[in-house]
């Protein structure tokens, strides 16, 4: 991998180094939030529904180092349950990547659902996994994920108040966060003017069909500043600075 942008140098020396990858890509101390997703040249985020369809050894090593740089993984229950997500504690390469770099073993996975659609029996109904809902779901559902060891944390009435959500994530700890989708989330959480960085891996491949970045039209548009530009076999990783 090779560096374009801000200036022209390689990217570590072979395929496993991780630690010049986590160099590139590391912020400073505080809270964030930085959306990670891998786009085709048209827009499309997905082939079949995956995001595989669309990856590349380089991204999948972008991906795990922005997961070990993280203190938690924010993702919609869509995406989710659409991707196959598992807690970090099931993925061993993840744990030891995060803990050559100094992190905690495990990042946990914070689920955004307006229904709270997770149940008990999914495989990120565990203590691991925190959920942030609202008022208005099933008090019934939201006590039985307690009981099985979630973390239901209930932010706004009618719909998720995201940026509460990140005011009680980060009280918990979890003030780095890394989203991973879906389209609905990103574009929530751009309205509520909370990203503060965007990862797009352009993947040089024509798809088509509905899934994009974005779901709807914004309120205003965001004007991303690029500040990192990488390349390898053909595909570009770009870190976007977004103002508030």
């Amino acid at each position: 991998m090779r560096r374009l942008l801000p200036d022209p140098a390689p990217v570590g020396d072979d395929l496993d180094d991780h630690a010049a990858l986590a160099d590139a890509y590391r912020l400073p101390p505080g809270r964030s939030v930085r959306v990670d997703f891998v786009v085709s040249l048209d827009g499309a985020i997905a082939v079949d529904g995956r995001s595989a369809g669309l990856g590349s050894p380089g991204d999948r090593r972008v991906f795990q180092v922005l997961r070990a740089l993280a203190d938690a993984v924010l993702v919609g229950h869509g995406t989710a349950a659409a991707e196959g997500y598992r807690p970090a504690a099931a993925e061993p390469g993840l744990v030891r990547l995060r803990a050559s770099l100094g992190r905690p073993a495990e990042a946990p996975v914070v689920v955004v659902s307006r229904r709270a659609s997770l149940t008990p029996g999914d495989r990120l109904a565990v203590p691991s996994t925190v959920l942030v809902t609202c008022a208005a779901t099933d008090p019934s559902r939201r006590a039985a994920l307690t009981d099985a060891g979630v973390a239901v944390l209930v932010c706004g009435d009618d719909d998720v108040d995201l940026p509460l959500a990140l005011d009680r994530l980060a009280d918990r700890g979890l003030e780095q966060l890394v989203c991973e989708g879906g389209p609905a989330l990103l574009t929530s959480l751009l309205d509520a003017g909370v990203v503060d960085e965007l990862d797009l891996t352009l993947s040089p491949a024509l798809v088509g069909g509905p899934a994009r970045l974005l779901d709807r039209a914004l309120g205003d548009v965001v004007r991303p500043r690029l500040v990192q530009l990488l390349e390898e076999d053909g595909v570009l990783f770009t870190r976007y600075a977004v103002g508030r």
